[in-house]
């Protein structure tokens, strides 16, 4: 990495994000859009869409120094560029191979918060970060916001602030164009320059993804309304739907702050408190009519959720209770 033969070519070191708005992915978008090589190694797989990280896999320390490895020694990136390292193995093992090969140019754009603001790193690892890599890179990009949490109290080399931006991935986009210029030879600050220029008028006016969990949700409300009473099984609504449960779910919690069952749950409830206050039929004719499995099912569930057992609430309830 000491020579400049291949200074075309750039090495990212991060996680995966299926979006393609950030992480990796992103890194080839931008490095290859601006007529550089993008290389890489990846740190963590994310599931992810546009409501956000479900779960990480952080891949073991040995397979990510062995794919910085085998890239630098063959193709010998002199600008790299690092995100996502959320364990301390890692993160030990990227600083090894950094320190013994000494990139000309080392970006480093450290992802501590997703873009909702949690905790992606642990205290941990944060410090060897601060303590051993941070002192390696040549320019470090921060969000304001995160600047303390991140860079501590003590730094070496250029530190770039940013101020927090709406869509997801400006600062990944900002800190790839960064490499770039570096790689072509601009100094730091013309390098850093080009890079805010770049993000202003290129990140900008992309369409972000996306989703369709608003639909979805209507979809769903609809589609509970019709069914509650035959069906309370959360899986026939994502099934009907054609979305996994674990997505029909996220897409709930995310609108409406609450889970499927919850919601479904809701409608069943109001449809025993309409049943109760408004007709003569029996606590068994109802349990049959909103598909219990018994009376005694019935009474479990409404106790449950009202603190009364039906009888009771029969005896309290008002004339004209609401619908859902």
């Amino acid at each position: 990495m000491k020579q400049e033969t291949h200074n075309n070519t750039i090495l990212t070191i991060t996680g995966s994000d299926p979006t393609g708005e950030s992480g990796v992915q992103a890194d080839i978008k931008v490095i290859t859009s601006l007529g550089c090589t993008a290389v890489s190694a990846i740190t963590t797989i994310t599931l992810q869409n546009t409501l956000g990280i479900q779960e990480f896999y952080d891949l073991p320390a040995d397979i990510v120094s062995g794919q910085i490895e085998a890239i630098v020694n063959d193709v010998e990136p002199t600008v790299v560029k690092i995100g996502l390292v959320r364990r301390r193995e890692v993160a030990e093992a990227i600083i090894r191979v950094i320190t013994h090969h000494q990139p000309r140019c080392v970006v480093y754009d450290p992802v501590v918060y997703s873009s909702r603001g949690d905790l992606l790193v642990g205290d941990d690892t944060l410090h060897l970060l601060r303590e051993r890599l941070l002192p390696l890179c040549t320019t470090i990009i921060v969000d304001r916001r995160d600047s303390t949490a991140v860079l501590g109290s003590s730094i070496s080399g250029n530190v770039v602030t940013i101020d927090h931006e709406a869509n997801h991935g400006f600062a990944n986009g900002f800190a790839s164009a960064l490499c770039v210029y570096l790689s072509q030879g601009f100094p730091t600050d013309e390098a850093i320059s080009k890079a805010r220029d770049y993000c202003s008028h290129r990140l900008t006016t992309v369409t972000a993804l996306q989703g369709r969990g608003s639909q979805l949700y209507n979809d769903f409300i609809r589609l509970v309304a019709k069914d509650y009473s035959h069906n309370s099984d959360v899986a026939h609504y994502a099934g009907e739907l054609n979305v996994s449960s674990a997505y029909l779910g996220q897409v709930c919690r995310r609108i409406a702050g609450r889970s499927t069952k919850s919601i479904i749950d809701d409608y069943l409830l109001e449809a025993i408190k309409r049943q109760l206050a408004t007709t003569t039929l029996t606590i068994q004719e109802i349990a049959i009519a909103l598909g219990f499995s018994s009376q005694a099912h019935l009474s479990r569930f409404f106790s449950k959720a009202t603190g009364l057992s039906p009888t009771a609430f029969r005896q309290s309830a008002p004339s004209n209770p609401s619908t859902p």
